[in-house]
């Protein structure tokens, strides 16, 4: 697989787009080096490690249709790491102790209503973080599945 990476930086984008034409079953879509090469080379990965899981593309396709506004505006996608409505986050940040209130649709702090805990810690130290991380949530380990 590797070989077979590399050999893209090598091809021109005339072998390229046949290399696109052989791995997708239709015309490349452009003549852009960049987007061939990296797209050609997620198809290869993909085909040999295997694509992304049942639960990864559904949620990609939740996101999707959020971003295009094909769901409501008070949508949240559910994600397995959200503890259960009603369940009380407690964080200390700059010597303040913060609860956040899991909601059916959301994140409540200080009587604001976030989408995800990721807005919410946002709100609370001022710069990104992964709320997930901020509030000590991990995600299932595979083998406790």
């Amino acid at each position: 697989m590797v070989a077979e990476l590399a050999e893209l930086k090598r091809m021109s984008v005339a072998e390229l787009k046949a290399k696109w034409a052989s791995l997708f079953s239709a015309p490349a879509p452009n003549n852009s080096r960049s987007y061939l090469e990296l797209r050609i080379g997620y198809r290869i990965q993909e085909l040999i490690l295997g694509g992304l899981t049942r639960e990864t593309r559904r949620t990609l396709d939740l996101l999707a249709d959020e971003i295009e506004g094909r769901i409501g505006r008070k949508a949240i996608i559910a994600d397995p790491r959200n503890p259960v409505v009603g369940t009380r986050l407690i964080r200390e940040w700059d010597g303040v102790e913060h609860t956040v209130t899991v909601m059916k649709d959301g994140f409540d702090w200080q009587g604001r209503k976030f989408k995800s805990l990721s807005a919410a810690a946002r709100a609370i130290t001022g710069t990104q973080w992964n709320g997930y991380r901020f509030f000590g949530l991990r995600e299932a380990r595979r083998d406790d599945r």
